[in-house]
């Protein structure tokens, strides 16, 4: 049967580049690359009829001129959005395989028991793949937004206030913590704007939109490094567009393009 081939090298996956130019992930009823006794495929369900399958490799291909190692970000622009999501789905599930190899309750090997749960050989327990939760905001003040820039981001893009769900907390009480931790502004009129897998290593992204009440910007100097307000006609560098910060963005500046063109 066909299957799609969804192959990593640490956090690269796996492209075929096509003769017109175009990426996908390869596909064939024998994977790309020699099996190794000790892969572990894992079957991830099917895509459009076609089966999918994941596993990973210890060293990169080379030397293929028609398939080439690509990072799992960056194939966002090389890849449709649906195997896109579904390599995104694919990599959680490796690492995941991969960090559950032994019990947490008594050290003894795990073996898989569905296709997305594992079940200790020795006391039975069972796990299955873990979510991080976290939120992400875009305050507005007017013709404002407040963007900030994380002391871990890695280039100099202002991205939006954001932070990780904590046991025993709704999402809107965790935007309306994270936002008084980061910044000490209050916020109102938190509305949802839409989530998003966010598989680096294996999270979910919940974005909202909120306006500015009242109070003086203060940053959290342990998490962020600059952050101020930018009128929507003066903006800094801005994340890339696979992310929910950037569609965040870009949803609230079309806003005021509709509103121009009235």
């Amino acid at each position: 049967m066909e299957t799609y081939w969804f192959i990593f090298c640490k956090t690269d996956i796996l492209l075929q580049k096509l003769a017109d130019g175009t990426y996908t992930v390869p596909k064939g009823s024998e994977a790309p690359v020699e099996m190794k006794p000790w892969y572990h495929v894992l079957n991830v369900g099917e895509l459009n009829g076609v089966k999918v399958k994941t596993f990973s490799i210890e060293a990169p291909v080379t030397g293929r001129s028609n398939l080439e190692m690509c990072g799992l970000r960056p194939s966002y622009y090389k890849l449709t959005t649906e195997l896109y999501l579904r390599a995104g789905k694919c990599f959680e599930l490796i690492y995941w395989d991969h960090n559950t190899q032994f019990c947490g309750v008594c050290g003894a090997p795990m073996k898989m028991h569905t296709d997305i749960s594992k079940r200790c050989t020795q006391c039975g327990k069972e796990v299955w793949p873990q979510l991080a939760t976290a939120i992400i905001v875009l305050i507005r003040r007017g013709d404002e937004a407040l963007l900030v820039h994380a002391r871990n981001f890695r280039t100099n893009f202002y991205g939006l206030v954001a932070g990780f769900v904590e046991t025993g907390e709704t999402l809107e009480e965790a935007v309306m913590r994270e936002v008084n931790e980061e910044t000490s502004i209050r916020i109102t009129n938190l509305t949802y704007f839409g989530s998003q897998p966010w598989p680096y290593p294996s999270g979910l992204m919940v974005g909202f939109y909120a306006d500015y009440v009242s109070g003086d910007v203060k940053l959290q100097q342990s998490e962020l490094s600059a952050g101020t307000w930018f009128h929507h006609d003066h903006l800094p560098q801005l994340p890339e567009k696979l992310s929910i910060a950037r569609k965040l963005i870009d949803h609230w500046l079309d806003t005021f393009k509709e509103k121009q063109n009235l």
